[in-house]
């Protein structure tokens, strides 16, 4: 398996990764198992505060495996700080993952993550690099009512059926996917795809909100393949979790 070729199926999935990518074993990968109830409260866990903003929207992209919502911000108008975080990221842009039926062994089908580069580097690879180089927020999805503030982006999708699609997708503010309660679990982590970098503050909210069956299925009908190649549906990509190895999860309440 070469560095490009990676995926989610049994050739190329997450039990192949660590041949090209040996931190896929290291101490710190993610996705992990919050168990709730041995999560410790940290009362030294600040409020946090996320500044979105509509016009740092710019586009949206079938990279293969799944969609991003791109966000271009040189002029710093969406803004996460506080929490766990030392420092100011930037939002870089949001994805999601999901399996292919609606119990794929999470409490929740699907979980939205918005990616973030911290400020004093000058791209998101740059910052991957870096332990302190990224924050990941995480709202868990959970299967019922269509979410009025996610059919913006579900409707978008037929723009982008195929891998490598893009589309202009702007005027949309990522805030309307976010739960009503901001509290939340933390720990450190990796990216949970190649290259796997263990450079993410995970903040993961404890309340989810809500996605219909049929904006989940459209998730499901975009293909993981390209104009003229045989249609591949992404149905799953998710990595497994990965072990705790010793590391300590916060919650922000008690």
């Amino acid at each position: 398996m070469s560095a490009s070729a990676w995926g989610y199926d049994v050739h190329n999935g997450p039990n192949h990764w660590h041949k090209v990518y040996p931190i896929a074993q290291g101490n710190f990968q993610s996705p992990i198992d919050i168990r709730s109830k041995e999560a410790k409260f940290d009362a030294s866990l600040k409020s946090l505060s996320i500044n979105y903003s509509p016009a740092s929207i710019k586009s949206i992209i079938n990279i293969g495996h799944s969609f991003h919502v791109v966000s271009e911000d040189a002029t710093d108008i969406s803004v996460v700080k506080g929490g766990p975080l030392n420092a100011n990221y930037r939002l870089n842009q949001f994805h999601f993952h999901w399996g292919p039926t609606n119990d794929f062994g999470s409490e929740h089908t699907v979980d939205g993550k918005a990616s973030s580069a911290e400020k004093k580097y000058s791209s998101f690879a740059e910052a991957c690099k870096n332990r302190d180089g990224c924050a990941v927020l995480t709202v868990f999805l959970q299967v019922g009512s269509a979410h009025p503030g996610l059919q913006k982006v579900v409707d978008a999708l037929s723009q982008i059926k195929t891998k490598g699609k893009q589309a202009a997708f702007t005027n949309f503010d990522p805030s309307a996917l976010l739960p009503t309660s901001k509290d939340y679990w933390s720990y450190f982590g990796s990216l949970t795809h190649p290259p796997l970098n263990e450079c993410v503050t995970w903040i993961i909210f404890k309340e989810p909100i809500s996605i219909g069956p049929d904006q989940l299925n459209q998730f499901r009908s975009l293909l993981s393949s390209a104009d003229g190649e045989k249609e591949s549906s992404i149905l799953d990509n998710h990595r497994p979790t990965q072990p705790l190895k010793g590391r300590e999860i916060k919650a922000s309440f008690s």
